[in-house]
């Protein structure tokens, strides 16, 4: 009866960490290959939103893109890599300085992981007294980590003045967090430190720069639909359009 109970304990536990279960506070889900999307929850105007980030497991450790927004969940995610995949995290790069995308750095660093923001990202984070990176990327950079390289690109202004987005361009994979929108959402979401008129021009920098991609993850919502980019075009085009 013990080895029956302590089984089911452990399994349990298994599926706290991984996070599959419904109504879970952190989600992981194979994107493709050694590509990994997670998912965390938080309240924004009554609402339960989800956010989205990616992890890459390279043959030198787990490159984390953004941070969980539920604080919650920095550990629980780490604890999740290292046991599904025996490896632990050593890089984090957020794409933008708001608090879905950098509320771990902090964190992060106190655990020994190297984390890299933007110049700009980093003035904004000081600026407004979110968590900063330790190190800083004077200019879109290509970063060689184990059997993986890929490329941060920052195309101009749209969601954030700072928002970049990570571009593998062997694997076709675009990681385009907040500033690109899901297919499911009717406009491009909170705008108080966007840049209204530069933001289709921005998403027209992307396209050029990432052809063809197979994968399109955003930042909040639905990320398995690749004609996200294009939908977020339409909206971007529309916004412009309007007097504001």
């Amino acid at each position: 009866m013990r080895s029956i109970v302590l089984a089911i304990a452990f399994i349990l536990s298994l599926t706290k960490i991984f996070g599959q279960v419904n109504g879970s506070n952190l989600q992981i889900t194979r994107l493709t290959g050694d590509f990994y999307i997670y998912t965390t929850y938080n309240l924004y105007q009554g609402d339960r939103i989800p956010a989205n980030g990616m992890y890459l497991v390279t043959s030198r450790g787990v490159v984390l893109f953004d941070s969980p927004w539920d604080t919650t969940q920095f550990q629980p995610l780490l604890d999740s890599i290292k046991l599904r995949h025996n490896q632990a995290v050593v890089l984090c790069i957020p794409t933008h300085f708001h608090d879905d995308r950098t509320a771990g750095l902090e964190f992060f660093r106190h655990q020994g992981i190297k984390t890299y923001s933007t110049v700009l990202t980093d003035e904004l984070s000081k600026k407004t007294n979110k968590k900063r990176a330790e190190f800083l990327i004077t200019k879109d950079t290509v970063f060689s980590i184990g059997n993986y390289s890929f490329e941060t690109y920052y195309p101009g202004q749209g969601h954030t003045a700072d928002n970049i987005i990570i571009w593998f361009g062997k694997q076709k994979v675009l990681y385009g967090s907040c500033l690109i929108k899901s297919v499911d959402d009717n406009d491009l979401g909170y705008l108080g430190d966007a840049n209204k008129a530069e933001y289709a021009a921005t998403i027209r920098k992307v396209q050029a720069k990432c052809q063809q991609p197979e994968y399109v993850i955003v930042g909040h919502g639905d990320w398995t639909n690749v004609k996200s980019l294009d939908h977020t075009l339409i909206m971007a085009e529309e916004l412009k359009k309007k007097k504001y």
